[in-house]
């Protein structure tokens, strides 16, 4: 994106304004985006904590011992 000075120099001045505009649009975008991605990160780690329950639980009870008690 080309910048017109007019014939003047550059000074850090102009700098500094220039890279706190562009940094203040992307915190602006951040914020804007971070309600919709904190909602999808809870669904994953919901979705995650479920399937370790159904698995876990499935390992459960195909390696449980059967116990036998039998009267002598």
């Amino acid at each position: 994106m080309p910048v017109e000075t007019n014939g003047r120099r550059i000074s850090r001045d102009d700098l500094q304004a220039a890279v706190a505009k562009a940094i203040g649009e992307g915190q602006e975008t951040v914020r804007a985006s971070l309600p919709p991605v904190l909602i999808v990160a809870g669904a994953v780690a919901v979705g995650l904590v479920a399937i370790a329950y159904v698995l876990g639980r499935r390992g459960g009870r195909s390696d449980s011992a059967i116990v036998e008690i039998r009267r002598l």
